[in-house]
């Protein structure tokens, strides 16, 4: 006969308990690391040791990509070259035009004492790949923390804004793009200065551009730049241009479709902006202040009535006076004695004719 030990020891947790505690653990980390961020250190560390996991990974595709630049014809490299350098003459045109029009700005910005522009800072960057969840327009930089990159820097291109830094690691940083369904940028058309935020769409190709009326001056071909109003991306930045103008009589507001300026999935090589914005901070309310000035404004109001009503009140007095004497002392004494007379020649005559029968 075979010894087996007892049944207390040999059984452990069943399958469906452990199903459950470890649904209950990811549940509450997922809830944990959305709502308070608990996991940001952890992330962090397990990215800076993947790092080098997934440079070696890219490397059989860097290696097919250099071996396709290398094979580009001479006939190829000779019509770049060509383009290269007639745009090279129209930027070197436009940069002394820039420049003559930039020595006049701030000549007339110190005549009329006007504050000087808030200055941009800017880092170039590469993405490496997308990220692994299809519902979301996310890409990551090889740019990270350690080399300046800031949660919430707008990142662009030579065309326009691409999208916005929204997660910081140490070596890189998860960029949402500008058609995300999550993102929103502050804009204003540039032909009526109409001011509005466009967001992404779910399916991730358009942007709606959302809070215009529907009386608003929108047509089709307008183009959209960054107001510059949020504080997070520079004002003047393209961004987008209308498409498409939907109005309705029973909705307060109009849709508006627009397509992104710079190409959002094809662009690689990007710029990090880093906006110092010099507005100085807003004053602290004084409630007090405004309180104590409305009080100053009702007393000075007040003296000039109160000081002619003194005056008619005094006025008046002089007149009551000479009224009053007149009635209560003088007149008094005439008007007592002729009231005997009075009385007694009332009293005579019906006293005689009722003695003379």
């Amino acid at each position: 006969m075979e010894y087996s030990p007892p049944p207390l020891f040999k059984q452990g947790p069943s399958a469906l308990a452990r199903l459950m505690f470890f649904v209950v653990l990811a549940l509450a980390l997922l809830i944990s690391d959305a709502r308070f961020k608990t996991l940001e250190i952890v992330r962090g560390v397990l990215g800076a040791g993947l790092y080098p996991l997934q440079r070696a990974a890219l490397v059989p595709r860097d290696i097919f990509m250099g071996a396709a630049d290398l094979a580009v014809t001479s006939a190829t490299l000779r019509s770049e070259n060509d383009k290269l350098r007639a745009k090279d003459l129209q930027l070197s045109q436009q940069a002394n035009t820039a420049a003559e029009l930039a020595a006049e700005n701030t000549h007339l910005r110190a005549l009329l004492q006007l504050s000087q522009r808030s200055t941009t800072q800017s880092l170039p960057a590469e993405i490496q790949y997308d990220t692994r969840d299809p519902f979301t327009q996310k890409v990551v930089i090889g740019r990270g923390a350690q080399q300046g990159v800031q949660d919430g820097s707008p990142v662009v291109n030579e065309d326009g804004v691409i999208g916005q830094v929204t997660r910081v690691f140490p070596l890189q940083a998860e960029v949402t793009l500008l058609t995300d369904k999550d993102q929103a940028v502050p804009v204003q058309i540039v032909r009526t200065g109409l001011r509005s935020v466009i967001y992404g769409t779910p399916k991730g190709d358009t942007l709606d551009l959302r809070f215009v009326p529907i009386s608003a001056d929108v047509q089709t071909g307008d183009e959209l730049v960054t107001s510059g109003l949020d504080g997070v991306y520079p004002p003047g930045l393209p961004v987008a241009k209308v498409v498409r103008v939907d109005k309705q009589a029973d909705t307060a507001f109009a849709r508006v479709i627009c397509l992104p300026v710079a190409p959002v999935r094809g662009a690689r090589q990007l710029l990090v902006l880093h906006y110092l914005n010099n507005v100085p901070p807003r004053p602290a309310e004084e409630p007090d202040a405004a309180t104590a000035a409305k009080d100053a404004k009702a007393k000075k109001g007040g003296k000039p009535a109160d000081s002619k009503a003194a005056a008619d009140k005094s006025a008046a007095k002089p007149a009551e006076k000479p009224a009053a004497k007149p009635a209560e002392k003088a007149p008094a004494k005439p008007a007592a004695a002729e009231k005997k007379p009075a009385a007694d020649k009332s009293a005579k005559p019906q006293a005689t004719p009722g003695a003379q029968p």
